[in-house]
């Protein structure tokens, strides 16, 4: 019995994590001002809008941050976590489970500008089309993260600036995000 529910978990973690990263790509793109001609862009927006126009009546941008967005990525972790311990045959107290949605929201963003910043990079590397729609949009995400260490991390002709900054996020995941998920595992047990 439990493979099917470790198998029945990974399938929710899966379904609401590729909720969650529609919702975020759409928080980064207009964070960003990602080109809204990009035909990937169009279909973000397309798929995350019907979503997000009721709620952004009653959550408005913040400067050019989408809270509606944020809110939704933060309601489907909480979601996941929620399924998952009630397919466990428990039910969490509401601080543990706030503390541990907020911290999934942490990790979740760090990790998503990690994969966004190594895609790109990797991409670059490999002398892809710098027009092609992936290319383009994961190189907006990525721009402002690297802007302020871009050209201070030159050897000879290659810049390790994309490496320098997945290694600040891979610590701030190790440093604030794990820790906060510790904590809030702690307030479910209830210890």
């Amino acid at each position: 019995m439990p493979y099917l529910l470790n198998a029945l978990s990974m399938l929710i973690q899966v379904a609401f994590g590729a909720i969650a990263t529609l919702f975020m790509c759409r928080l980064a793109a207009e964070a960003t001002r990602a080109d809204f001609h990009n035909p990937l862009s169009q279909f973000i927006y397309r798929y995350t809008n019907p979503v997000l126009a009721p709620v952004r009546r009653a959550l408005p941008n913040w400067r050019r941050i989408n809270l509606a967005a944020l809110l939704v990525v933060w309601l489907s972790l909480l979601l996941e976590r929620l399924v998952i311990f009630l397919l466990a045959g428990f039910l969490p107290g509401a601080p543990g489970l706030l503390v541990l949605s907020l911290a999934d929201l942490l990790d979740f963003v760090l990790l998503f500008y990690i994969v966004v910043i190594f895609g790109w990079s990797l991409l670059t590397m490999l002398s892809a089309d710098p027009y092609q729609p992936v290319v383009r949009l994961a190189g907006a995400m990525a721009e402002p993260l690297l802007r302020p260490v871009r050209g201070r991390m030159m050897v000879g002709s290659i810049d390790f600036s994309p490496t320098v900054v997945v290694i600040v996020l891979l610590l701030a995941r190790m440093l604030i995000a794990a820790p906060l998920l510790d904590f809030g595992t702690e307030l479910v047990r209830g210890g």
